[in-house]
């Protein structure tokens, strides 16, 4: 499948930005179920000064901004040529060795909550133990839009009972890794049938189960992603894979508009 992907973001300042510098993380990866036909990334208001791939394998853009103007604007555009993989991504690759994504972090720190959601789970850890655990998510915690942000923990949304993909992905992660199976955050896009306009990108996860290598799984729609899925970047959580992020100094008050479309 060919989708074309287009995701604007903009930043409004009332006043001059001292200074800021930011974190993107808006191309592609390469892989066995996709192919990048085009891609490009507009910048407007910002200079870009380094680019660089991270430990994750994902392209890396940092921006700086001083001063005028006061409209920050990223555009991140292009096709990718999509395959079904049945979710198999295969054997590991890059320079993050696979023990460290057995590593917890502060949002996948696994508590009472994962404990009991592991209560009686299979022994053997193979691909169908991992989709036993995302039903079990997926009846823990309903996908509710507003309870949650994006400083929200594993163990927070078991407790809220409600969520969003993020918050599936964390506790995916907080209990895989428990189990000492090696877990992945994805950051992504999907095609939602007769949706061209979507308010957020897309997470979901991968898991490493001897001799598959990695594989795909989408807690928050209870499959594995198929040709409608595109993978922007991937990290130990939602952190390591964010599109953007940074940091911004000075007193100006920001106004943030975001554009995601979708569309085969």
């Amino acid at each position: 499948m060919r989708l074309k992907i287009t995701h604007t973001t903009r930043y409004h300042y009332d006043a001059p930005v001292a200074y800021a510098l930011q974190r993107l993380r808006l191309v592609p990866l390469e892989g066995p179920a996709q192919d990048v036909k085009k891609w490009e990334l507009d910048i407007e208001g910002a200079t870009q000064e380094v680019r660089f791939i991270d430990q994750f394998g994902n392209d890396t853009r940092l921006v700086s901004v001083s001063g005028e103007p006061h409209m920050i604007s990223v555009e991140a555009r292009g096709e990718i040529e999509t395959r079904d993989t049945a979710g198999v991504i295969g054997h590991h690759r890059g320079f993050a060795p696979l023990w460290l994504f057995l590593r917890q972090t502060g949002l996948t720190e696994p508590g009472q909550g994962t404990n009991k959601l592991l209560d009686a789970m299979p022994e053997k850890k193979d691909v169908a133990w991992l989709h036993e655990l995302v039903s079990r998510i997926r009846g823990r915690v309903a996908y509710e839009v507003g309870t949650t942000d994006a400083a929200t923990s594993a163990e927070e949304a078991l407790s809220h009972g409600k969520g969003v993909c993020q918050d599936h992905a964390h506790i995916f992660l907080a209990a895989a890794r428990a189990a000492g199976i090696p877990a992945r955050y994805v950051s992504g896009y999907l095609l939602i049938d007769g949706q061209t306009d979507q308010v957020a990108s897309h997470a979901w996860v991968e898991g490493h189960v001897d001799g598959l290598g990695w594989v795909g799984f989408d807690v928050s729609n209870g499959i594995s992603p198929d040709e409608r899925y595109v993978k922007i970047a991937v990290g130990r959580d939602y952190r390591d894979a964010m599109p953007i992020s940074g940091i911004r100094l000075g007193a100006a008050n920001e106004r943030l508009e975001v554009r995601i479309t979708v569309e085969q």
